[in-house]
């Protein structure tokens, strides 16, 4: 009973290592990241297949020992050419060869290759890098039917619909690959239902994983390109920033003002604890560089403080928030502060009244 408990148990890991192949593929750090070329993935499996079946009449083990050369062979003549690449595939080499014990075990290897890595690295190819298209379109028949009062809903929307077409684009291609694996391992009668789940995690895991790179790759960078788009409906036009200039701020746009002098333009979420780092260009380094002044298009604004805006409007810092925000509602009733906050609605306006 209990060498046949061990022999599960080693079947049960071996198709563990679908996961665990994958995982080593992939890395980039360690092993030099071979798993997101599928040429190469595919060359690799074909050439092991046809070891395999052309030389039917050797034991298991010398079949192995001639797979395993194959492996080396392949890999070592992708980098030949790449000294700092060479030492993590010569790594991946070892381990890999540490690994793959039994054809067993060079089955699964193959199966990650084909049947996860392949068809990962396809749709995550076929998912946006970012939220732009799933968003231009829609934000322009607001700003069509509503003009300038629309700019604060596109503002809003604008993260939203971006959001929920590129996690769309996600389901999709999971759901399509997914569907196709589950199809193959279903023809393979040789696996039990615990096999099966192993390899299917395998692949939903690492997909997740890869899907939620790509989903950091493309956070943030939305409500600088909403900004962009804003002023490039209503014609007006960008232009460079000031030569040197490096307080700790991130601008998106920049106009220049009927005096020539600057506007920053910044869009943000919130500043949250930027805010010091914001200050920094005070209104000294910004008469250096010729600017006028700092708009921030800011759509959570239950953190800007008094303070905040105190401090960073003496600085000539402009905050432009939702026009039914509750922090406009009582800055734009302060004396020391109404200054400093504009609704979003009048963001256009304010700002083709400065260049005009």
């Amino acid at each position: 009973m209990a060498i046949e408990h061990e022999f599960i148990r080693q079947v049960e890991k071996r198709w563990e290592n679908a996961y665990w192949f994958s995982r080593m593929l992939i890395n980039s750090d360690k092993y030099g990241g071979v798993g997101k070329e599928n040429d190469l993935l595919v060359r690799i499996a074909s050439a092991l297949r046809l070891v395999k079946s052309e030389n039917d009449k050797l034991d298991a083990k010398e079949t192995l020992s001639l797979q395993k050369q194959s492996l080396k062979n392949i890999l070592s003549e992708r980098v030949k050419n790449s000294p700092t690449r060479q030492k993590r595939i010569e790594k991946l080499i070892t381990d890999l060869e540490y690994q793959i014990t039994s054809e067993d075990d060079m089955e699964v290897f193959l199966l990650t290759c084909e049947n996860i890595m392949v068809p990962i690295n396809n749709a995550i190819e076929n998912i946006p890098n970012d939220d732009k298209e799933f968003t231009l379109s829609i934000a322009k028949a607001y700003l069509d039917l509503k003009g300038k009062d629309g700019v604060a809903t596109v503002i809003n929307l604008w993260d939203d619909l971006g959001a929920r077409g590129c996690l769309t684009a996600e389901r999709t291609e999971i759901v399509k690959a997914y569907a196709t694996l589950r199809v193959f391992l279903d023809e393979k009668n040789k696996l039990n239902d615990d096999n099966k789940d192993l390899i299917k995690t395998a692949f939903v895991q690492e997909f997740e994983r890869r899907a939620g790179q790509k989903r950091k790759g493309r956070a943030g960078g939305s409500l600088e390109d909403v900004t962009s788009f804003i002023l490039r409906y209503f014609g007006i036009k960008s232009t460079s920033a000031p030569d040197h200039f490096q307080a700790d701020i991130e601008i998106d746009n920049w106009v220049k003002t009927r005096n020539n002098w600057l506007i920053g333009i910044s869009c943000k979420r919130t500043l949250r604890e930027r805010w010091k780092q914001v200050s920094s260009a005070n209104a000294e380094i910004l008469s250096k560089f010729k600017i006028e002044r700092l708009f921030h298009v800011v759509t959570y604004d239950e953190d800007l403080s008094d303070e905040k805006l105190a401090l960073l409007g003496s600085h000539r810092h402009v905050f432009y928030l939702p026009d039914s925000s509750r922090r406009l509602q009582y800055a734009s009733k302060h004396v020391g502060l109404k200054d400093y906050v504009r609704p979003i609605s009048k963001f256009v306006e304010d700002i083709k009244e400065v260049i005009k």
